[in-house]
């Protein structure tokens, strides 16, 4: 336990910088940006430059970058992430109303994702050249190939424009339906606590084509890299030595899924880290309330502080999944050693 403990403290501390490279490149990329806030403010009648001028300075624009970086950056040492003009309301609690929305649907695709592309995978590594080889070759190379929001557009227009089979594509339930009480921030969850059958349904038929999207998107890397990692374990020395001593092929293709599980675990780390981030055109497509659509709407109105928690937020994801993939490193294959 010692030594779990020092290693995971090790990896914290390795993750600061990249955390504050995150906040420094966000904050610099957005100051760079040509579009005013001062001057969005200022959009009224009767706003001239003076006032525009005066909103700058009230905002602290009229400092230097390296200042304005200084005195952010001892806000995020604080815990304050700024305020969203848009909004009017703090960046954190508009943060932590907006994610339970994105892990949900984050989390089912996710999942679904799983669910779909390993055992695709180990079918078509273990039956080369056949159907389900080729079919997992063809997702792979459409999942890459389609931008998220592309392949969201197309199931919109088939499924609820063309066939009529799903609900209005805005929002995460029925706008008619009162939603159930805040426990867990999650609809689904929420309505099962509540017994609100009614609300759920409603959700869960909201979820569907969303989650689709997205699952796309993870499959197709999840479905490849499991594919070639069983290809290269099962032409290895031990296993053409197992099947020779006659071992069964349910224990053969055991543990020959165990030696190919370290390259998919990263895979899976990488794709739910990316998935985070990659639900901002998803969520806009279906107007779905996630932190995704927070911070693409802020950065259209030149809302500087929504899209720097969004970004911090996602780093801060990252660094967590990357820190749970090499604890499952030591489990899977202990002579990873990265642990002790």
């Amino acid at each position: 336990m010692p030594a779990i403990l020092g290693f995971i403290g090790r990896r914290c501390l390795a993750t600061l910088p990249v955390l504050a490279g995150a906040v420094v490149f966000t904050f610099v990329v957005m100051r760079l940006l040509p579009a005013d806030p001062a001057a969005f403010l200022a959009s009224g009648p009767g706003m001239g430059q003076a006032e525009i001028e005066a909103i700058r300075v009230s905002m602290g624009l009229d400092r230097s970058i390296p200042e304005q970086l200084a005195i952010y950056a001892g806000d995020v040492l604080r815990g304050d992430l700024g305020r969203s003009y848009t909004t009017g309301e703090a960046v954190v609690d508009d943060l932590a109303a907006r994610l339970p929305a994105s892990l949900e649907l984050t989390v089912t695709a996710f999942l679904l994702a799983i669910l779909v592309a390993l055992p695709l995978g180990v079918l078509a590594a273990t039956r080369p050249g056949s159907v389900i080889d080729h079919l997992c070759r063809a997702i792979a190379a459409a999942g890459t190939s389609l931008p998220t929001f592309v392949v969201g557009l197309l199931l919109i227009h088939v499924f609820y424009s063309e066939l009529g089979w799903a609900p209005e594509p805005v929002g995460r339930m029925d706008v008619m339906l009162i939603p159930p009480p805040v426990v867990t921030g999650s609809l689904v969850i929420d309505a099962l606590l509540a017994g609100d059958m009614e609300v759920l349904a409603s959700v869960l038929g909201r979820m569907v084509l969303p989650c689709l999207t997205m699952t796309a998107f993870a499959v197709a890397p999840l479905a490849r890299i499991t594919r070639g990692a069983m290809i290269q374990v099962l032409s290895a020395d031990f296993v053409t030595a197992a099947r020779a001593a006659g071992l069964p092929g349910r224990m053969v293709l055991t543990r020959a899924l165990r030696n190919a599980a370290v390259p998919v675990v990263t895979t899976l780390g990488m794709v739910f880290s990316y998935m985070l981030g990659a639900n901002v055109l998803v969520e806009k497509v279906f107007a779905w309330p996630g932190i995704g659509s927070y911070a693409l709407d802020a950065l259209m109105n030149a809302d500087y502080a929504p899209v720097q928690g969004f970004v911090l937020l996602v780093a801060i994801a990252f660094t967590l999944v990357n820190l749970a993939i090499d604890l499952l490193y030591g489990l899977i294959d202990p002579r990873v050693g990265r642990i002790g």
